[in-house]
């Protein structure tokens, strides 16, 4: 009879795969595919015995110290089978899964449902190294009932909090809306900065630059008006929110430099004699950053790569899972004796000793909570791998390169640099100029901040005559404060001690998904229903959008895992009582008005009406008793309106029934009308409708170019080389002529309309702007045609097959020069086809 095996549970196959690598085949590794059960996701998933209980459809026993009612899903019945199966087979259950608290959940719940009669460990590990799973082997626990108990408290807090405000939003403002403990309180920031900037009042101000240089222009450099008649330049930063002066007009240190003076003073100076008053230079050192925590590398990777938060976790979670980082969910800068050896060993092989400290850096996490027994994310193993060895490519490459290069930097020596400042003086007018020299590059060699290059000054003495090669001046306004992007609410909720790393990815994903916040570019805007719903919370229920309220909940749900705080009293305290969630919400429905809840009034647009509906956000104006109601289109949001504009759209939507004129041809009444995504064109009796770009006020339309608007997209004519259909349209982001896929965009204006097929040939064979090469557009290295398919080897991060819209990688040692076709068809063959991808817990 064989020997049994060990059975070692972890979350997913990448995970199971990397680990097999390490342990021999006594072993025997599955994947449970994250949590194996959770709260019901609706009353009908509540067990029978439960149904008659006011408490089912929350699935919390409410009565009974807020025991959860665990189910487990459908799509996990064969799974669980499969691991029974193999655990009658089994000598010993080994539960594998990640060292956080939700991994230590997953452990718990397996052993409830396994009911395993063999002996049961639990091992943790940062890395998945060989040297990381013999030492979580020979250092064996139990699974920690804290930990286990204070993610289930947040769960089941979470699950009180949303589904006990939720219904509160569907009675008073429209079905099928969601409130959540973090998800409501970054719907507030986000909102609230963007009455913020409707309410910001910009003011002007002028500014001037003048090119100056000592014997020859080469050496020109530029200078910036800094005070007149000993009085400071105010900036943008010298002015508040309304537009005013900061300390007002009476300020005696600050000038307000305005057209006229600003005029007046170009003409004196240009006569001037330019003076260099006073010369210093003082030396900077600059200090490298910590290494990488989750909210940091979504942060960075969000800034220098251009990757969302969940596309950050996503690659960091196969990176880990790869055994090439460690594991990506913490909030600890620190970094373990086996890393620290390993990093500076690394700066010393590729940098030499000159680069590296005497001692090893230390780093305290900033991160309210943090654990600090955790490490932070690093290259995995003892010895760090560099980039160019890891075999990765695409994403990963990238974001392992970036935690690799953070890594090494944060011990490497300070970037020590030389700034120098120079005064010059014209006139009654002072000018300030500032360079900057790297002189010993220390950590920039390997991790450089966003611009960070020299920016040198020419060798000058005090009292040296300058010349004056140009002298302009720049109109300037305050600018609003910025929405929030990804990155910059990420930091804000950390700061502020919202959520935890595993919550910030997931949190601006739920927000997007329940149509509460849209991007504009890259930036987070709300929409009328998330501002309306943070009015309603704001005014009746402001306890769980306040900031402080929200992190003092954060940290005792930590202080449950801890044992300081108990699990059942503290979810009584915030569910029950007459200070409780529950009775709040119950005393506060009564009064809290549908209408009034759905509408909203801002001082800037006195007299017009913003309501929240089922179909989406519209205007309302009372015209004595006539009242003129218009749907808001969905890409527009509220601090990029205007009176104007929201005058425009009523006068609109009151001409809806006046035909703009005869379509020419088929006779049929064209009308513009206003609907979410903007004014259209319907004609009548017919399903044709064409949205009117931004670029043409709808009142100001002519029939012939609404005529041409319902023709689009438009043949032109064929391409005279590859005889396809060359087409002009109008699409989400504005203008475009296309053929066969390949799209340019065009001048956003009425030339549109005269584009024929000779200019848009000019216009296709432009290079794309503001984009990198595609593969299609690069110069393949080598290329057959296999069934009138072309078969292309191309360049990439390291060379690759193009056959048919798939891609398939090469070794970096393939010597392209001597691959044949029948090669690389024998290559396309063999090539693993890809499995069906699994849902990640996040």
């Amino acid at each position: 009879m064989p020997a049994k095996k060990k059975l070692v549970i972890v979350e997913s196959p990448t995970k199971a795969k990397t680990i097999s690598r390490f342990l021999d085949s006594s072993y025997k590794i599955m994947a449970c595919m994250g949590h194996i059960r959770d709260l019901p996701e609706s009353a009908k998933d509540v067990p029978a015995k439960y149904k008659d209980k006011s408490w089912k459809n929350l699935g919390v026993n409410t009565e009974d110290n807020f025991e959860p009612i665990y189910c487990i899903p459908k799509s996990k019945s064969k799974i669980i089978s499969e691991l029974k199966a193999e655990l009658k087979k089994a000598s010993e259950l080994i539960l594998a899964t990640d060292e956080d608290r939700e991994g230590e959940s997953i452990s718990w719940h397996l052993a409830e449902i396994l009911k395993p009669q063999i002996p049961v460990k639990r091992i943790v590990f940062h890395e998945i190294t060989k040297s990381a799973i013999d030492s979580a082997l020979k250092n064996p626990r139990q699974v920690d009932k804290g930990l286990v108990q204070a993610q289930e408290a947040r769960r089941v807090l979470d699950r009180l909090v949303g589904y006990t405000l939720s219904p509160l939003l569907w009675k008073k403002i429209t079905t099928g809306l969601s409130a959540g403990r973090v998800q409501s309180v970054a719907v507030k920031l986000i909102s609230e900065k963007e009455i913020e900037r409707m309410n910001f009042v910009s003011a002007e101000f002028y500014s001037m630059t003048a090119e100056l240089y000592p014997k020859s222009q080469k050496d020109s450099f530029t200078a910036q008006l800094s005070a007149l008649n000993s009085k400071k330049i105010a900036g943008s930063k010298d002015f508040d929110s309304k537009g005013n002066l900061k300390g007002g007009v009476k300020n005696k240190k600050l000038l307000h430099l305005k057209k006229e003076s600003a005029q007046k003073l170009l003409k004196e100076l240009k006569k001037a004699k330019w003076l260099l008053k006073e010369i210093q230079t003082r030396p900077v050192s600059r200090s490298p950053k910590p290494p990488f925590i989750t909210s940091t590398l979504q942060q960075e990777a969000y800034g220098k790569l251009g990757f969302s938060p969940k596309q950050t976790m996503s690659t960091a979670q196969k990176l880990y899972e790869k055994g090439l980082i460690t594991y990506m969910r913490t909030d600890s800068t620190h970094l373990s004796k086996e890393a620290l050896s390993g990093v500076r060993k690394a700066i010393q092989e590729l940098y030499g000793k000159k680069e590296l400290p005497a001692t090893a850096r230390f780093y305290k996490s900033k991160s309210k909570g943090a654990q600090e027994a955790h490490e932070a994310i690093r290259p995995a193993g003892q010895k760090i791998k560099a980039p160019s060895k890891s075999g990765l490519s695409g994403t990963e490459l990238k974001l392992y390169e970036l935690v690799w290069q953070r890594t090494l930097a944060s011990q490497m020596k300070n970037c020590e640099q030389e700034q120098t400042s120079l005064d010059i003086q014209a006139g009654q007018a002072l000018f300030h100029a500032s360079g900057l020299q790297i002189i010993s590059p220390g950590f920039y060699r390997v991790y450089k901040d966003r611009n960070s290059a020299d920016s040198l000054l020419p060798s000058l003495k005090k009292g040296a005559v300058l010349n004056c090669l140009k002298l302009e001046n720049q109109e300037k306004k305050t600018q609003a404060p910025f929405r929030y992007n990804e990155a910059s609410l990420i930091q804000k909720l950390e700061k502020e001690g919202i959520g935890r790393p595993s919550t910030y990815a997931p949190i601006i994903s739920t927000i997007q998904d329940r149509g509460y916040i849209k991007k504009e570019g890259k930036n987070l805007a709300p929409t009328f229903t998330a501002i309306a719903v943070t009015k309603l919370l704001k005014e009746h229920l402001p306890n769980y959008v306040d900031l402080s309220f929200t992190s003092k909940m954060e940290e005792s749900l930590d202080d449950i895992a801890d044992g300081k705080v108990n699990y059942g009293k503290y979810l009584s305290q915030i569910y029950k009582g007459k200070k409780g969630l529950k009775e709040a919400v119950k005393q506060r429905e009564k009064s809290i008005q549908a209408e009034s809840s759905r509408k909203m009034q801002f001082p800037a647009f006195k007299g017009i009406d913003f309501n929240v509906g089922r179909f989406g956000a519209y205007i309302t104006q009372k015209k004595g008793k006539e009242e003129l109601k218009s749907s808001l289109p969905e890409d527009l949001f509220l601090s990029d309106l205007t009176l104007e504009k929201l005058l425009d759209i009523l006068k609109t939507e009151k001409q809806k029934d006046v035909p703009l004129g005869r379509h020419p041809k088929t006779k049929q009444n064209i009308f513009i009308k206003t609907g979410r995504f903007g004014p259209y064109l319907e004609l009548e009796g017919a399903d044709k409708k064409a949205s009117i770009p931004r670029f043409l006020s709808p009142d100001k339309l002519k029939m012939d170019q609404a005529v041409q608007l319902l023709e689009l997209p438009k043949v032109l004519g064929k391409h005279p080389k590859t005889k396809k259909e060359v087409k002009k349209g109008i699409g989400r982001f504005g203008p475009y002529v296309m053929q066969e896929g390949d799209f340019r965009s065009v001048p956003s204006d009425d030339s549109f309309f005269d584009l024929d097929l000779k200019s848009a040939l000019k216009i296709l064979a432009q290079e794309k702007k503001g984009r990198k090469k595609s593969a299609v557009t690069k110069k393949p290295l080598k290329e057959w045609t296999h069934d009138k398919d072309k078969i292309q080897i191309l360049e990439g991060y390291s060379p690759y097959i193009k056959y048919k819209k798939k891609n398939y990688s090469l070794s970096k040692n393939t010597d392209i020069s001597k691959l044949s076709l029948k090669e690389v068809l024998s290559l396309i063959e063999k090539a693993p086809k890809k499995k069906k991808s699994f849902r990640k817990r996040s």
